[in-house]
């Protein structure tokens, strides 16, 4: 099956490149690579580093923003592919994970929709019975401790370690690979500005309702968590409340189940800022309250 990979980039060029070294190195490359860079300062002159590689540059002059840039990469994929991933540019694929991801697509049924590679940095988490408030809060259905589930509040748990295939609600957006027909029918939600934080909770749950999606293991990547374009504690703040408000009444979820786990992670926020060295969890916690009226 022919593959295309769209990356929305800004201002890193060391990542982006050790990223398109990834792709150079795979046992079985991508048909197409899209990069839509908003950044300052153009990175074609990296993306012509590997003519390997059948890329296709875009500068964006909009408003940077991932859900943005990743709706205008699909409009430049070539005839003939038949798998998009959107792919983020502080990532890595191991050597072999486009082989092993095109393995999972060959027996996949017309069902399954969308796949995600794999984060080694699930490798160190542990998904499983919770006690105290967390215990409780899944008892009540606000929250799920079982992979890639979204529970009544719009809280969604990660995947956790992994062994095999695991079918999920939801999948992020970094990592993912969707069958390239599904984008006539589902594109980013470009409510999610800038960071857009949870943008790939809302457009993969969507997606969720009517196809299956599942978790990777064998195909992994590592995540270098690039420094550049991070927003400060406050905005984050202002985003997480905002989003997970937006997205849980966009797809018609418990409002009263979000406010109550909100108010928990809000008080776990506060609290957190006493630790020493952790003072940025105040504005977080600030951002918080702001980003609810925002």
């Amino acid at each position: 099956m022919k593959t295309a990979f769209i990356v929305p980039t800004k201002d890193r060029p060391d990542d982006i490149r050790r990223m398109l070294k990834g792709l150079e190195g795979q046992s079985h490359p991508p048909d197409q690579v899209v990069i839509v860079d908003a950044g300052e300062k153009a990175l074609v002159d990296i993306a012509n580093e590997f003519p390997g590689l059948n890329i296709k540059y875009k500068r964006w002059k909009n408003e940077p923003t991932a859900a943005g840039q990743r709706n205008a990469g699909a409009e430049l994929v070539d005839t003939g592919i038949e798998l998009v991933c959107f792919f983020d540019d502080d990532q890595v694929l191991h050597p072999d994970a486009m082989e092993k991801m095109l393995a999972f697509w060959a027996d996949a049924e017309a069902e399954v929709g969308a796949a995600a590679f794999y984060d080694t940095d699930n490798l160190k988490a542990r998904v499983g019975a919770r006690k105290g408030a967390a215990g409780l809060a899944q008892g009540l259905g606000l929250y799920s401790s079982e992979p890639g589930r979204v529970a009544k509040s719009g809280w969604h748990s990660l995947p956790g370690v992994l062994d095999e295939v695991t079918w999920v609600d939801w999948l992020t957006s970094g990592a993912l690979v969707i069958r390239r027909k599904l984008l006539n029918e589902y594109s980013f939600d470009e409510h999610f500005k800038g960071y857009s934080y949870l943008e790939d909770l809302d457009f993969t749950y969507s997606i969720s309702r009517k196809y299956k999606m599942a978790v990777v293991p064998s195909a992994k990547y590592d995540h270098y968590k690039s420094p550049a374009g991070r927003v400060n504690e406050f905005e984050f703040g202002k985003a997480e409340s905002r989003n997970r408000l937006y997205f849980v009444k966009k797809h018609k979820l418990s409002v009263s189940a979000f406010a109550l786990v909100m108010f928990g992670r809000w008080l776990m926020t506060l609290f957190g800022g006493f630790v020493p060295g952790k003072q940025g969890r105040f504005a977080r916690a600030w951002g918080n309250i702001v980003g609810l009226f925002a």
